[in-house]
């Protein structure tokens, strides 16, 4: 590795002789073989790279789920979903088996009584005791809290200040597409500078931009912060998977998803996946299908998605740095 050099990844094409996940498997080889290797705040450590781009068609039902490694593209789905009702507490993902929130809750439960409850024991009080869930679940004003219900505030005429309606960012972008796709304003935005001090863990996937062509719907995802082994193949799928629900919504075909990311890295306790994961090929083409539009963006369930042809090789797991 030379550890001084950080240069970005380069975006690849998809054509027919070259397997899209390719560019993902390129980018990991990338981040781990040159990236600065540094200390972060987890204290594990990380090689790191500033700078990336990876580019995917959504056409025909394709998606950018990996198949070197199996993704659980139904606990990414499921978030994704959670994140539509403005939802900030664990307890409704945890009564889904969905798990990849627990441990931001768990470690400030840790930090702020002394009590040295397992994860798995805590994970189990917050489904079983809903008083318990409402004051240690909570992960503060993350991201579902900023898409729909961005807040505001009114200058009342006494001088002082009121909470104001909240902004639904999702319902403005689709109201936008509709009455005006040409515009360059159809953005949601989860980076709000003034609450994210209270926020378990600041938006990596921080920015999501719409884009129309024709009629088709492009996306382009700013990611601040992103864990290429772990996080990375989850906000793929969902960034895909919100492009692909938003463009039903407004009548129009799926187009190409564009990833940035800026601070793009790897856990140095993940060396054991990555060596793996590197010696893999991708495995077929899976796709998507959604099987019903419901009336609002805010209204599909899990049972409305389901992926064809998804063949992946098996899991490999590591340590989720919190």
């Amino acid at each position: 590795m030379m550890a001084g050099m950080a240069s970005a990844a380069i975006p690849f094409s998809q054509s027919a002789d070259h397997h899209p996940e390719q560019q993902y498997l390129a980018l990991m080889r990338q981040v781990w073989e040159i990236g600065s290797e540094r200390l972060d705040r987890t204290g594990v450590g990380t090689r790191s790279l500033c700078g990336a781009v990876l580019r995917y068609d959504l056409a025909g039902g394709a998606m950018p789920l990996l198949t070197t490694k199996r993704v659980y593209w139904k606990t990414a789905t499921r978030e994704m979903l959670w994140f539509l009702t403005g939802s900030t507490n664990i307890r409704p993902l945890v009564l889904q088996g969905v798990k990849i929130w627990n441990e931001w809750p768990h470690a400030r439960y840790v930090r702020e009584t002394g009590d040295t409850i397992g994860l798995d024991d805590f994970v189990a009080r917050i489904a079983d005791d809903e008083a318990f869930a409402l004051r240690w679940g909570d992960l503060g004003p993350v991201y579902g809290k900023q898409w729909v219900d961005w807040p505001t505030w009114r200058y009342r005429p006494d001088g002082l200040y009121e909470r104001g309606e909240g902004i639904n960012q999702v319902a403005q972008v689709i109201d936008s597409l509709r009455t005006n796709p040409g515009s360059r304003r159809h953005i949601i935005e989860g980076w709000n500078v003034a609450e994210l001090e209270r926020m378990a863990l600041p938006p990596c996937h921080k920015t999501y931009q719409f884009h129309v062509s024709g009629n088709r719907l492009n996306c382009l995802l700013y990611q601040r912060s992103c864990d290429v082994a772990l996080g990375l193949p989850f906000n793929l799928w969902s960034a895909a998977l919100l492009t692909r629900m938003i463009a039903q919504q407004v009548d129009m075909e799926p187009g190409e998803l564009v990833w940035m990311g800026g601070d793009v890295h790897l856990y140095l306790n993940h060396a054991h996946l990555i060596e793996e994961q590197l010696t893999r090929q991708p495995q077929g083409h899976p796709t998507l299908e959604i099987t019903r539009k419901p009336q609002t963006i805010f209204d599909y369930l899990i049972e409305d998605f389901v992926v064809h042809d998804y063949t992946p090789l098996p899991p490999i797991s590591a340590p989720v740095a919190v």
